[in-house]
């Protein structure tokens, strides 16, 4: 049976991850209300724009059952403001969003739009080959706590996807590279939880 995998579809980049899940064998459901998370098995939270990411989780008040699903070992993958979504502390005491992966992200940390670069990942959970990563206005891991694995790291050592338990995240978009394994990967560790 195949997996139903939520995209939080309330703004970003929701649509290109429904087609990789899809592609990758799964099938995408948006969700934007609490009752949506309702009889899926994981949840993506795409790239966007972080503040207004918080603005609609409480408009919408989907980001308590959330916080409470990851809980009880609910799989979430947040990408680029996704990862800012799920980390427990973020630059410059700036509030968090939902706080459940023991990680210290820096917004914006390669500056503006036209910062935005692409770089060869090693990413060996992934394989042997390469994986082409897409940064856009990124955010970056600056500190990772207990229960915290590292999955890959920019050229000069800089943290840039991790996982802790049930939770992943990255500071690039796979969703734009039409490179389907972080999307195998979670979809891998969604059926093994």
């Amino acid at each position: 049976m195949k997996m139903r995998i939520g995209v939080l579809a309330l703004q970003g980049s929701f649509a290109e991850h429904m087609e990789s899940l899809h592609a990758a064998g799964a099938i995408p459901v948006p969700v934007k209300f609490p009752e949506q998370l309702d009889g899926i098995d994981a949840l993506i939270i795409p790239g966007g724009e972080s503040t207004t990411m918080r603005k609609l989780l409480n408009k919408y008040n989907a980001g308590i059952r959330i916080i409470d699903l990851a809980g009880k070992g609910f799989p979430v993958y947040g990408t680029c403001a996704g990862m800012i979504a799920l980390a427990k502390h973020v630059g410059h005491s700036e509030q968090t969003i939902l706080g459940l992966m023991d990680i210290t992200v820096q917004r914006n940390a390669f500056g503006r739009q036209r910062e935005s670069f692409e770089e060869n990942l090693d990413i060996p959970y992934l394989g042997q080959e390469p994986f082409r990563a897409v940064f856009i206005r990124a955010p970056l891991i600056k500190e990772t706590g207990n229960g915290v694995t590292i999955l890959a790291r920019l050229k000069d050592g800089r943290v840039v996807a991790a996982e802790q338990g049930n939770l992943l995240v990255s500071s690039f978009h796979p969703e734009l590279t039409g490179d389907l394994r972080m999307h195998q990967y979670f979809l891998a560790k969604v059926k093994n939880t």
